[in-house]
Order: C-alpha cells, then sequence, then structure tokens
C-alpha cells in the first residue's frame, strides 16, 4: 500500500536528515555505539537560573554513584496564573533508550515549552542509556528519581504540589511511564500521587511484523531496520520483542486490572510506523479497566511534537492542557 507523501518544511526535513544519518552511522553491527559520531549532532544546553520567557531550570542530583539526575523546569511566578500549587510533570525523554539526554538542546527546548504552555513544574529525567547499560536500568532510574520526589519534595519549589504529579514520556520515554507507573502501583508513594499519565507515540513492540510497520518503513523516523537494532541491545540477551517491556499487551503482559493505574491520554500518528503497536497499547489499557483517551494525527510522523514550527505541535499541546486540565478538576 502506498503511504501519504510528507510535505515538510526544508528546515525540519534537513535536520531529520541529519539526525537520521548520524544515528545510522553510530550503530554498529557489533551493538556498540559510537557516541562520538552521534555527539555531532547531540549538543548540550546548560541549566539557567534566568528566566527566560517565563523559564528557569536548574539540575538536581538523585544518585551520583550512577550519574542519576534531572533538569527541573520552573514557570516565573510572573507567568504563573498565581503563586497557588501548580502541577509536577515528571518527563522521560525519546531516543530508542540510546539517544539523547535531559540536556540535549531538542530536549531542553522541548520542557521549556512543556513548562510554559502547561504553566507546570517540569522534571525531566536523564536515565542511563543502552547499549551500555540493559534493561531494567532505565526503568530502575524512571522509578527511583520517583521515591527521591517522594522523600525530598522540598527540592522542588514551593510552587509544586507533588498531590498534582503526571508522568509523561514520548517515544522510548513513554515506554518508560508506562512500566514506571506499573511500578509505581505496585509500590506505593506518600506524597506523589500521580493523577495522570502522558504517552507520546509510546515506543513499543513485539515479534509480529504489523501492517504500519510494513506499510511505513520508508517514513521519518524509524525504520524496521533501527528498530530491530534497538531493541536487541535494550532487551535482556536471549529474549525476543515479545519480552514484556516491549510488547506490554503480548503474551509476558503483567495484569494491571487490578492496580490503581493513573487515566492515560496516548497520541498516535498516522505516519508512525509504531502506530499500530501503540493502538494496541490503547485498547489493552481499556480492556484492563483502566481511563484512556486517543488522539490521532493522520499526518503525524514519529517526534512531529518536537518541532514547534509545525501547526500539529501546536495542536498536540492544546490537547494536552485539556487533558491536564480535566484530571486536577477530577481530584475535587
Amino acid at each position: 500500500m502506498a503511504t501519504t507523501k510528507l510535505t515538510l518544511p526544508w528546515k525540519v526535513r534537513l535536520s531529520i536528515f541529519v539526525l537520521s544519518a548520524l544515528s545510522d552511522a553510530s550503530r554498529r553491527s557489533n551493538g556498540t555505539f559510537n557516541r562520538r559520531i552521534f555527539n555531532l549532532v547531540d549538543r548540550k544546553a546548560p541549566p539557567n537560573p534566568n528566566v527566560v520567557n517565563g523559564v528557569y531550570s536548574s539540575d538536581v542530583t538523585v544518585d551520583p554513584s550512577r550519574n542519576l539526575w534531572f533538569r527541573l523546569f520552573i514557570p516565573s511566578i510572573s507567568s504563573a496564573v498565581s503563586a497557588a500549587s501548580l502541577p509536577v510533570f515528571v518527563y522521560f525523554h525519546g531516543g530508542a533508550f540510546t539517544f539523547f539526554n535531559a540536556a540535549s538542546i531538542p530536549i531542553d527546548a522541548f520542557c521549556r515549552l512543556f513548562c510554559r504552555s502547561l504553566n507546570a513544574v517540569v522534571v525531566s529525567v536523564d536515565y542511563r542509556l543502552t547499549p551500555e547499560h540493559r534493561y531494567p536500568s532505565q526503568y530502575d532510574d524512571g522509578h527511583d528519581v520517583l521515591k527521591f520526589l517522594d522523600q525530598n519534595s522540598t527540592v522542588l519549589p514551593s510552587i509544586a504540589d507533588v498531590s498534582k504529579c503526571f508522568l509523561a514520556g514520548d517515544s522510548a520515554g513513554a515506554n518508560l511511564a508506562h512500566h514506571v507507573a506499573v511500578r509505581v502501583c505496585e509500590d506505593k508513594l506518600r506524597t506523589v500521587k500521580i493523577i495522570g499519565l502522558v504517552s507520546v507515540q509510546p515506543y513499543f513492540g513485539g515479534e509480529e511484523r504489523t501492517g504500519s510497520e510494513l506499510r511505513l518503513n520508508r517514513v521519518p523516523v524509524l525504520s524496521l531496520k533501527m528498530t530491530d537494532w534497538h531493541w536487541k541491545v535494550f532487551l535482556p540477551n536471549g529474549s525476543d520483542r515479545d519480552h514484556g517491556a516491549a510488547n506490554v499487551s503480548g503474551p509476558n503482559t503483567v495484569d494491571i486490572s487490578g492496580l490503581d493505574y493513573p487515566n492515560t491520554i496516548v497520541f498516535l500518528g498516522g505516519l508512525d510506523l509504531l502506530r499500530d503497536w501503540q493502538m494496541k497499547y490503547y485498547e489493552w489499557l481499556r480492556k484492563s479497566g483502566k481511563g484512556a483517551e486517543l488522539v490521532d494525527y493522520p499526518n503525524a510522523f514519529h517526534g512531529f511534537y518536537l518541532f514547534p514550527e509545525l501547526p500539529l505541535a501546536r495542536l498536540f499541546f492544546s490537547r494536552l492542557k485539556e487533558f491536564v486540565t480535566k484530571q486536577i478538576s477530577n481530584m475535587n
């Protein structure tokens, strides 16, 4: 079946081309990753204690022994509706568990926009990457940041309300957010209360080749060859893609029907080869009796939200704000 032709501004096309070329060049057939090559495009931004466009940021260390930290984004009081409590978003960036970190310029810029658009405090987690650190390192890091915030909420500004906490992630970060949510449900927290989960084009997979994987293999940003490589270096040695970390609704699924799993919004793109797996996730949440909303943008490719110049990115933030407002109002 022919795919829809994707028309993008030249700057977006160039960014995708350079990123794809360097990520392809960085992956080695022996399962290692050449970070020196990828770092040519993965430039870093320092935290900025000065207010820029209504947001300032700082870095907080959680565990120096494994270099676990997060970047904290705070809206200035003048940009807040009031000095009243603001929701807290614990955000996990995408990158197939291999690319980027919390200081990467695209991630930093996205979190600043996230903070400003939603008027929320954002905790951007810098978790360990593959192939140097396999599963479950990333889930351990994400869960430990939640436990750290639960025990050390004073590291957040006084306007942050951890009883209005959301987990959020895009791509591999959305996979991470799901598994951290399951862990949090099983391991009760004292002060942090997760009231919603934002899953943006979640990175799931399985042994089956789905229709969207076959149909959209030549559409940016992903390819089957790329996803196969990244699952291979993420999952435990000897595991296939039906491992519960990848195929959350498959043969090795965890039963969440009895868990207090948060209400979830799932964003899909019509030009994302993973969309069938993302749809399976949404349907599985519903079958498990969990609150789930689906937002499907037919012309969106994987990672569209990282390009604020695209009209769909603005629609994304508008729809996300509706979801956040709804979850907070449901608390009352």
